[in-house]
């Protein structure tokens, strides 16, 4: 079912793009009268804080390296009869160089570090919380948020709902979201929501459509990702890619809006694929069958040539279609907040929409020092190289990721 919304969804059958309509509401195409009735009038919407939760502990890729060859020395040695009658693989070592040039990775923020570079163990040590605390994801989140409301000149007060957008919700119920409006202060209306990397693109059209129909004075959209509980840290191709963090956005009414931080949301395009090349198979009915438990596919597990080559197309073409809609011209575009999962995947996207190779201001990038962190990647790039865009500048904020699904979202600084 497509809801009427402020952007369009997209579908793709074969190789084209197809564009589906809802509503055609696409934020700032026009002066908009503004009223204090909710539900009656077209608002128009910004952005006006973002927010970020940042661990304290980083492992680097030396670091990871020493631990996975330490366990592949250990495997091998144990496997070795096995291994020599060929009926076990030998496992091979990693290198930190490998790593980079695979990835653009070279160091990762972790809610945890000595379990994961544990050899004996390689997953985070994440102790399970009473009942009457704050979860993880809602402390994470609650940080990133309390930014996110400074940045904005908001208190709990202004916001009128909590739409929490991750990869991985560390519960089925009840909602974190429901979790962090208890610890915020905030009234109104809570959910949780998950698109996987592009849950935060996602999410932010979902506030944008409240906010601009009057359903919400302004919303904040938080993602608090831990994608180190999810990464098989025992696979070489996948055990550097993921790591931890939370972000916050709030979405506003612009004409409520006070702060110095405020970017017009001038239209919003998503577009969800299925594909089966990025999975994870983690979920309730795991219980309910004997078989493959704690297998690998329980955890993260893709086709990564696969989506190289499917994906960067998908989001060149998306962009560029969602540009020209809005009369935009690519040259136009001052900066791309891409999803942050792999840097030749961003250098490859962003020449196809340009035409030439991107700089490092035109597509900024904080994959090397925070690795993939999922749904908040692009809005940690947001978050950090904004401030030096002047007045009127256009932007795009993208996310891509599992599902397929693909987000796009045109800014422009006030």
């Amino acid at each position: 079912m497509l809801l009427p919304v402020a952007g369009s969804f997209y579908s793709r059958t074969g190789t084209s793009v197809r564009k589906t309509v809802g509503l055609q509401l696409p934020c700032l195409s026009r002066s908009l009268p503004a009223t204090n009735k909710r539900g009656t009038t077209v608002h128009n919407v910004v952005i006006s804080g973002t927010g970020l939760f940042t661990p304290a502990n980083s492992i680097s890729n030396e670091e990871l390296v020493q631990s996975f060859n330490a366990y592949v020395a250990q495997f091998n040695s144990d496997n070795a009869a096995a291994i020599e009658r060929g009926e076990v693989q030998a496992l091979s070592e990693s290198s930190a160089a490998f790593i980079e040039k695979a990835s653009g990775i070279k160091s990762r923020f972790v809610m945890d570090k000595q379990g994961i570079l544990d050899p004996q163990r390689m997953k985070p040590n994440l102790p399970e919380r009473s009942n009457d605390e704050w979860s993880i994801l809602c402390e994470m989140g609650v940080a990133a948020a309390r930014q996110a409301l400074q940045r904005a000149g908001k208190t709990a007060a202004d916001i009128d709902g909590v739409i929490v957008a991750c990869s991985n919700l560390q519960r089925a119920y009840p909602a974190v979201s429901i979790e962090i409006q208890q610890a915020l202060g905030v009234a109104g209306y809570g959910f949780d929501m998950n698109v996987a990397c592009s849950s935060a693109t996602f999410g932010i059209q979902a506030a944008c459509n409240s906010v601009q129909l009057g359903q919400a004075r302004a919303l904040l959209v938080i993602s608090p990702e831990i994608c180190t509980a999810h990464l098989n840290f025992r696979d070489r191709d996948s055990h550097f890619i993921f790591g931890d963090g939370a972000t916050a956005v709030v979405v506003e009414r612009a004409d409520l809006a006070t702060s110095s931080y405020q970017f017009d949301i001038v239209s919003t395009r998503l577009l969800p694929q299925f594909s089966n090349n990025i999975r994870n198979n983690f979920g309730f009915l795991n219980r309910t069958s004997d078989e493959g438990q704690n297998a690998p596919d329980k955890l993260f597990v893709q086709e990564g040539r696969k989506v190289f080559r499917e994906v960067c197309p998908m989001v060149a073409e998306l962009v560029a279609a969602h540009l020209q809609e809005n009369s935009i011209n690519i040259t136009d575009v001052k900066r791309f907040w891409l999803h942050q999962a792999n840097l030749s995947m961003n250098h490859l996207i962003v020449k196809k929409l340009l035409g030439r190779d991107a700089t490092v201001e035109e597509a900024p990038v904080i994959l090397d020092t925070y690795g993939n962190t999922s749904s908040a990647g692009s809005v940690i790039a947001f978050h950090t190289y904004q401030d030096d865009l002047p007045q009127g500048a256009l932007a795009v904020l993208s996310s891509f990721g599992a599902g397929y699904s693909i987000g796009s979202v045109i800014l422009r600084k006030r």
